[in-house]
């Protein structure tokens, strides 16, 4: 016999499975179980309520009785009242069998006696309260108050922090990056050394608040982080909090506003509460410009009451900072121009760290930074790279070093190459190139003649770029493209340097028009360029001797109700005087590129017709052919002859052992150019 089984969860000695753990409804199903069985029971009690008792006249109660056709009746003494039921549907009153009526006492002592055998079921109410008749009718609705307070605001309140029925949408929506998850360092930061050394203090203030406490310095409670896109100011942020190891609030400025009016104010205080219970802590405002924008109807077009709401939030938050809260908040936008004065005043954001593009040196350690994420073969040249990239920001090397693993991957390499980080640097700025698209003959002869007309110029004069590489296999919306390497970075432009840059940018279309005798829109961007860098030239940077030592150009930061008619500040008489300027510059950069072709006519078809044959030259072919010597190297043709000649497929390439360091040398690297 066997033994019993003492313990409830093990299972029976035969191998039968026994009874099984006690079923558990879980608090959803139950919520819905009890949400379902109130709504039947108040869709009831409503049903009931509508389909009342309806009331008829004393004498239409006498018909009824009359007639037998009364089925049940109940007297109410007190209240004098005769409730009843029809017999019939037929004979019913409306669509319900169910009446009353009001009766004297006298006669209901007088019906009495008539009631057998006129009516089958008869009974008698003494009513003695009237709070029940008055409550039964109320009851419906008291459920529906409850169902409203219970399944709704109960439910906001406990989902969000905000007062009233905002909700949760009264919460802030940040993000919020723990010390122990937030593993950028500087390490992770190159090209902006200046402004990692500028917000060095933060760090030692987050570490040691002590050391500054001592002699009643007060760190800045605010530190906006101004540069173009792409430049890492919020990498930078990271990297602070990540110094200091301390948690990291995250918001844009867009995700303060929602369509309710006062959510961005609520969200402010909720953001700036949790700081301050977390403190020390580093809160991060991304793109602070779409709140702090500068108030007043010049600005705003009339005001904005949400946004100014949500400035005045994030004003009086700063201003309620103790020392010893030990909260910094860290802004970025790359529009501090149109932010209000108030948000950048000494208190608020007293600090402003400038976050440049990075020079050739800054551009050479963020290339590091991102190749050691990737397989690389030995003939990969950052230095390359970096003096071909100017004016690129971290975000566009970065896309460079990826696009340039793509491509390797995609042509079933090992490893990464130069010419791949070519292509990718030449397909960030200028999008994938077109190689199989099919081009009129008369529309490719005119594209060569432009490009060698761009090339040549370019080569003859001193203060250009030198020249990378010419193309005419079309790439993005360009047909072809004359491809430069700066020698160095320039933050300021010459004269010199302005005027034979125009002269580059009118030889496409004068070399094009020798060739087929007829204009196209191939120089629509030449002729935009060329245009804006001599308006430039006598609005702004004062290279003009008529128009002299004075500002003309745009102003985006003043309001827009000071402008005079026609959205500038100067007269008519002022505004032909630029035009004429302008046009003598462009006028006389025409002339001059025209007198150079004509000088070179021979060179400017031989660089047009290797264009067709080769489709593609670099620097040292256009300096032979300018010298008069002969190209001889393979055609795009011969090479893919060759390759379908070649019995085997072509192997992979497998990746050797890199070097420590990539070796630094001369090189280029196309610089966009004219098209």
């Amino acid at each position: 016999m066997p033994e019993p089984n003492d313990n409830p969860k093990d299972p029976p000695p035969d191998g039968s499975r026994g009874p099984g753990p006690p079923i558990r409804v879980s608090r959803g199903i139950f919520g819905w179980i009890v949400f379902i069985g109130f709504a039947l029971v108040l869709v009831m009690l409503l049903t009931n309520q509508i389909g009342e008792v309806q009331e008829i006249s004393l004498s239409d109660f006498e018909m009824h009785f009359e007639n037998g056709n009364i089925e049940k009746l109940v007297v109410k003494i007190n209240d004098g009242l005769l409730v009843g039921e029809l017999k019939a549907p037929e004979q019913s009153l409306g669509n319900d069998r169910q009446f009353e009526t009001k009766a004297s006492r006298e006669y209901i002592e007088t019906l009495y006696p008539r009631l057998k055998g006129k009516v089958d079921h008869y009974s008698e109410e003494v009513n003695n309260s009237y709070f029940w008749a008055v409550l039964v009718p109320l009851i419906p609705w008291l459920l529906i108050l409850a169902f409203i307070w219970f399944f709704v605001l109960r439910q906001l309140r406990q989902a969000g922090a905000g007062p009233g029925m905002l909700g949760s949408f009264g919460r802030s929506k940040h993000r919020v990056a723990a010390k122990e998850h937030t593993n950028v360092t500087f390490a992770d930061v190159a090209g902006i050394d200046e402004a990692k050394e500028e917000v060095t203090e933060i760090i030692e203030f987050l570490k040691n608040p002590k050391r500054f406490q001592r002699l009643g310095g007060r760190i800045p409670r605010g530190v906006l982080l101004v540069g173009e896109p792409g430049c890492g100011k919020t990498l930078l942020a990271k990297a602070i909090a990540g110094e200091a190891e301390v948690p990291f609030f995250s918001i844009s400025g867009s995700d303060f506003v929602e369509m309710f009016v006062g959510v961005g104010a609520s969200r402010v205080r909720d953001l700036f509460k949790q700081a301050k219970e977390n403190s020390p802590c580093i809160i991060f405002l991304d793109e602070i410009d779409a709140v702090g924008r500068r108030r007043g109807a010049g600005y705003n077009g009339g005001g904005h009451d949400e946004r100014e709401q949500t400035l005045n939030a994030i004003l009086v938050e700063m201003d309620g900072f103790e020392t010893s809260d030990q909260v910094i908040v860290i802004a970025a936008t790359n529009r501090v121009d149109v932010l209000d004065p108030a948000l950048v005043r000494p208190g608020r954001f007293d600090r402003q760290v400038f976050v440049p593009l990075p020079d050739i040196k800054g551009r050479m350690e963020i290339l590091k930074i991102y190749a050691k994420k990737i397989k690389h073969g030995p003939n990969m040249d950052l230095h390359r790279l970096a003096r071909g990239t100017p004016m690129f920001s971290g975000a566009d090397l970065a896309a460079i070093i990826n696009e340039a693993a793509l491509l390797a991957t995609m042509a079933n390499k090992e490893y990464v190459e130069q010419e791949d980080l070519e292509e990718a640097r030449d397909k960030i700025r200028w999008g994938r190139a077109k190689k199989n698209r099919v081009i009129d003959e008369k529309e490719k002869l005119a594209t060569a003649w432009h490009e060698a007309g761009h090339a040549l110029i370019q080569a003859l004069l001193t203060e250009t770029d030198p020249i990378h590489k010419v193309s005419i296999i079309p790439r993005g919306p360009m047909g072809g493209s004359t491809m430069s390497l700066p020698e160095k970075d320039r933050q300021t432009y010459g004269r010199n340097y302005l005027l034979q840059t125009a002269r580059v940018l009118c030889g496409g279309r004068i070399a094009e028009q020798l060739a087929v005798d007829d204009l196209s829109t191939g120089a629509a961007a030449d002729i935009r360029q060329v245009t804006d860098i001599a308006r430039r030239m006598v609005t702004e940077w004062g290279m003009n001797e008529q128009v002299g030592f004075v500002y003309y150009g745009e102003d985006e930061a003043r309001p827009s109700i000071l402008d005079l008619p026609g959205g500038r500040e100067y007269s008519d008489q002022t505004a032909e005087l630029i035009d004429r300027e302008a046009k003598k510059i462009v006028d006389q950069a025409y002339s001059d590129a025209e007198k150079m072709i004509d000088e070179h006519r021979e060179q400017l078809q031989g660089i047009a017709e290797a264009l067709l044959k080769y489709e593609t030259l670099d620097g040292a072919d256009i300096e032979r052919i300018i010298k008069g010597e002969t190209l001889d190297k393979p055609t795009l043709a011969d090479l893919l002859e060759a390759e379908q000649a070649t019995p085997t497929a072509r192997p992979i390439k497998t990746a050797p052992t890199p070097p420590a360091e990539p070796e630094l040398g001369g090189g280029a690297l196309p610089q966009p150019g004219m098209g």
